[in-house]
C-alpha cells in the first residue's frame, strides 16, 4: 500500500497573520501536524510532502524534521486557490519525485491539530474496508442541529429551519444525527483526484472524532487551545 501524507500551509494569511507558525503553548502550530505526519509515516511507510509558498513555514517544518523540495506554484498560492487542487499539486510532485503512483492520500490540516494515531488508523480502516467509498473526513458533533435550531432567510425576508424534520421536534437531540466537519484530516483514494472536484460526493465517509477537536479560525481559538494545552484540560492524550 502506497500512502502519501500531505500538509498544505500557505503563507500570507490575512485573517490571522502567520497563523501556521504562530506559537501555541510555546510550539509553532505547524509543528504539531509535522510530528503527527512523521509518526504516522514511520508507522505506515508513507511518504510526506509539504506544500508551501513561504520560506518561514518551510524552515520551521525543516527544524521539526520535515524538509521539502516542492515549491507551491503561484497559481495555487492565492486566496481563491482550492484545497483539492493544492493537494493534487503536491501529489503529482511526490509521484514524479518517488517514481510511483500512490494508492491513498492523507491530508493533515495545520489549523485543526487535535488528532491521534488511533483516529488515523480507524479512519483509514473505514475507507479501505469500503470499496465503494472514495474519500473520508473527520467530523464532530455540532452545537446546533439544522432540523431544530438553525434557520435560513427566505426570499420573503422571513426565516425558516434549514432542514424540515419528518416529525415535530421539541429537543435538538430528537433530530437526525448531523455532524460538522472539523477539518483535522482527510483520506482519499488516489483515483479521487482523477474523478471529483468536490470534497463531499456521493461516496464520502465521515469519521466521528471521539474527543475534542476544532479548527483555529480566529485568535480566540488560538488562546483557547493554548489554555487547554498549558492546563492539561484536553479530554485525550495529545502530543
Amino acid at each position: 500500500m502506497n500512502l502519501l501524507i500531505t500538509i498544505c500551509a500557505r503563507g500570507g494569511s490575512k485573517g490571522i497573520p502567520g497563523k501556521n507558525v504562530r506559537l501555541v503553548n510555546g510550539t509553532p502550530l505547524i509543528v504539531y501536524t509535522v510530528r503527527h505526519a512523521l509518526e504516522y509515516a514511520k508507522k505506515t511507510g508513507a511518504d510526506v510532502e509539504l506544500s508551501t509558498d513561504d520560506d518561514t513555514i518551510r524552515n520551521v517544518a525543516a527544524k521539526a524534521g520535515l524538509t521539502t523540495d516542492y515549491a507551491r506554484p503561484a497559481e495555487l498560492s492565492t486566496d481563491t486557490a482550492g484545497k483539492l487542487e493544492t493537494i493534487q499539486g503536491a501529489v503529482l510532485h511526490a509521484e514524479r519525485k518517488h517514481g510511483k503512483r500512490y494508492d491513498y492520500v492523507l491530508d493533515l490540516d495545520v489549523t485543526s491539530p487535535l488528532r491521534t494515531m488511533e483516529d488515523l488508523d480507524k479512519a483509514f480502516r473505514m475507507l479501505d474496508g469500503n470499496p465503494a467509498a472514495r474519500n473520508l473526513f473527520s467530523v464532530s458533533f455540532p452545537k446546533h442541529n439544522p432540523y431544530f435550531d438553525m434557520v435560513e432567510e427566505k426570499e420573503d425576508g422571513f426565516v425558516d429551519l434549514v432542514k424540515k424534520p419528518a416529525t415535530q421536534m421539541v429537543a435538538r437531540q430528537q433530530g437526525p444525527r448531523v455532524y460538522e466537519v472539523n477539518a483535522s484530516f482527510y483520506f482519499y483514494r488516489r483515483s479521487f483526484f482523477d474523478e471529483h472536484p468536490l470534497i463531499i460526493i456521493k461516496n464520502t465517509l465521515a469519521y466521528f472524532t471521539p474527543h475534542m477537536c476544532f479548527e483555529l479560525d480566529e485568535m480566540i481559538d488560538y488562546s483557547f487551545l493554548e489554555f487547554l494545552l498549558s492546563q492539561g484540560r484536553l479530554d485525550f492524550d495529545f502530543r
